[in-house]
């Protein structure tokens, strides 16, 4: 058997020590939004991987959406981070962080004063939100985006991703999936505008487009990617009949402005069609990661069938520090416990065997 997953990759500006991707997964680690010693130990105890991506991580205050997830939006939130990016380099990973603004996802008692829940159309998320305060709450009407608000949150993004390299990020993800702000406007079931930001094919894919513009003005093309998740369902997501007209418009526009890499993700157990896969394959010419339910056997196999440049591993990372070397050797692997997944404290996040 092959083994590719562990051979070096160059991704946009960087050279990674193997194609193991620690996929984002949302811990609610971070009180008053702040990364932290805890956080740095849990990232710097998985750094065999070639490329950690963090959990979403907020570049305003109104994509604050769930409760005890991070901020990156201000100098106090990138000095929290410099103890997470020096734990991973110190282990040999390079480490993004992913940029997620919850958009409609979120409930105002999970944002700080002055925030407000906001999306690209009046469209509620059926179904509640957690919060520390009062527990499960509906979901609540998004405020319609503005041109200004859009302007603005655009600028956001570029802010947090030069923010990021000030706290020692290598690059930055762009969390365009699983029904968060960009993903809504990528999507009909949230995106209802007949101006320029929706309707069309190509008004649904401006938002993301122009996030990724400015971010990568900002660091670099070589050192942003975006996480994509066409057929997934979650956060009321919906498929429709222009739904592959736009993702592939989406790559070929992010292909011409040389991003390093675009994250795939299945999600919810909705599968990205073979032949759309394969169309962003031929569409983008930057890396191409793959996620979802991979073990090594399929990792190895899509590697060499060169469906995908790197491979993303997602809740095995969770009780498995040391994923890769397990992988390799050919071990079984621990389950985590979905009790702790979102839990405040070390139980279920850094007290799993080193071994």
């Amino acid at each position: 058997m092959s083994e590719l997953l562990y051979t070096p990759i160059v991704l946009g500006d960087l050279e990674l020590k193997n194609r193991v991707v620690m996929a984002p997964m949302t811990r609610s680690r971070a009180p008053g939004n702040l990364a932290n010693e805890l956080m740095a130990t849990y990232y710097g105890q998985r750094s065999e991987a070639g490329l950690i991506v963090t959990e979403g991580t907020a570049p305003a205050a109104d994509g604050l959406g769930y409760a005890r997830i991070p901020g990156l939006f201000n100098s106090e939130h990138a000095r929290g981070w410099r103890g997470v990016t020096a734990a991973a380099h110190a282990g040999g990973a390079k480490i993004f962080v992913q940029l997620m603004h919850t958009g409609r996802v979120g409930h105002p008692l999970n944002l700080p004063p002055g925030a407000e829940v906001r999306g690209p159309s009046p469209v509620a998320l059926a179904g509640a939100m957690y919060t520390d305060q009062e527990g499960p709450q509906p979901h609540p009407v998004p405020r319609e985006l503005s041109e200004v608000d859009i302007a603005a949150t655009i600028e956001g993004y570029a802010r947090s991703a030069g923010l990021a390299r000030e706290a020692g990020f290598d690059g930055v993800e762009l969390h365009g999936a699983n029904g968060y702000l960009i993903d809504q406007f990528l999507n009909s079931a949230s995106n209802r505008r007949s101006d320029g930001w929706g309707g069309t094919v190509e008004g649904r894919a401006r938002f993301a487009l122009e996030v990724a513009r400015a971010t990568a003005s900002r660091i670099g093309a070589g050192r942003v990617g975006i996480r994509l998740s066409p057929y997934g369902t979650f956060n009321g997501m919906a498929v429709d009949p222009e739904l592959d007209a736009v993702f592939v418009h989406l790559v070929r526009g992010l292909s011409a402005l040389g991003l390093a890499y675009v994250h795939l993700v299945d999600f919810g157990g909705k599968v990205v069609p073979a032949d759309l896969q394969a169309e962003i394959r031929k569409n983008f010419r930057g890396r191409l990661i793959l996620s979802g339910e991979y073990d090594a056997t399929r990792a190895e196999a899509d590697l060499a069938a060169g469906r995908g440049d790197l491979i993303a591993f997602g809740r095995p990372f969770i009780a498995n520090p040391r994923l890769v070397s397990r992988l390799r050797a050919g071990l079984p692997l621990a389950q985590g416990d979905p009790s702790t997944f979102y839990t405040p404290g070390e139980r279920g996040y850094t007290d799993y065997p080193l071994e």
